[in-house]
């Protein structure tokens, strides 16, 4: 059986973080596991607190998993501060955990800080040189880069500024644009394309970014091309939208289930 390590924060809602990639991992088929990095108190108005795990808690963690399970694919979410960040990315290099996707989580929905500003730095120079994708949504884009996003050409500027940095390939995602589409832009060594499908007008986005990273992670874990592993996970995450339970005052989180029922 295919197995996953995700390495981020808990939502007390349920609806994104540990919880959200537990459960897109289950819906591939593939075996969850986890190493927790911060507890929030999180629903679908936002993160009201938010506390840190000891570093070296998180990495002893990730050494227990991996000391026990044969890892398929990693990914990571919220990773709080740049302890943190220093320790998951010495770690991951220590193991040799493969296939490694950053979703380099910096502020909540509803606006909340979850990356202290040093941690963005160790960010880039300490854990995007480690993945194979990196999947920042467009303010993280500009946060990475250094460069402001206004449109398509803006996104391509910035995957590749962001690619220099380390990572095999960049997906900067373009939900934060207007439009009637909403396009992703991937830039690998060999190529770039879109991934694109038609903006569903919805208020149930908790979770898109946690949601998509890690279907993207339960695809290389099965094995799956790089390209093939994104299609796959952006089909989903849109199903995922599309079926949302509707609950929650808030941002309402995804479906991840809809495929079974």
């Amino acid at each position: 059986m295919a197995l996953a390590l995700t390495i981020a924060g808990s939502d007390s809602g349920g609806g994104a973080g540990i919880q959200a990639d537990l459960k897109t991992f289950a819906a591939f088929g593939v075996y969850g596991t986890c190493a927790v990095t911060a507890v929030t108190a999180q629903n679908t108005t936002g993160v009201t607190a938010w506390a840190a795990i000891d570093a070296d808690l998180v990495e002893a963690q990730i050494e227990a998993v991996a000391g026990d399970f044969t890892i398929g694919a990693v990914k990571t979410g919220m990773l709080a501060t740049s302890a943190i960040v220093e320790a998951v990315s010495a770690t991951i290099a220590a193991l040799e955990l493969p296939n490694v996707v950053v979703d380099p989580v910096m502020i909540a929905k509803g606006g909340h800080r979850l990356l202290e500003e040093d941690a963005a730095r160790t960010l880039r120079s300490e854990l995007l040189p480690r993945a194979m994708i990196v999947t920042p949504n467009i303010p993280e884009a500009e946060v990475l880069a250094g460069i402001p996003i206004r449109s398509l050409d803006d996104m391509r500027h910035a995957a590749r500024a962001i690619r220099r940095l380390g990572p095999s390939v960049v997906v900067v995602k373009g939900g934060h644009l207007d439009g009637d589409l909403s396009i992703d832009v991937v830039c690998a060594e060999d190529e770039e394309f879109e991934l694109s499908g038609p903006r569903i007008r919805s208020r149930h986005t908790h979770g898109t970014g946690c949601t998509f990273s890690a279907a993207i992670t339960a695809g290389l874990a099965l094995g799956r091309p790089v390209a093939q592993a994104l299609r796959e996970a952006r089909a989903f995450l849109q199903g995922a939208i599309e079926h949302a339970p509707g609950i929650g005052a808030g941002h309402g989180p995804l479906n991840h289930f809809w495929r079974l029922y």
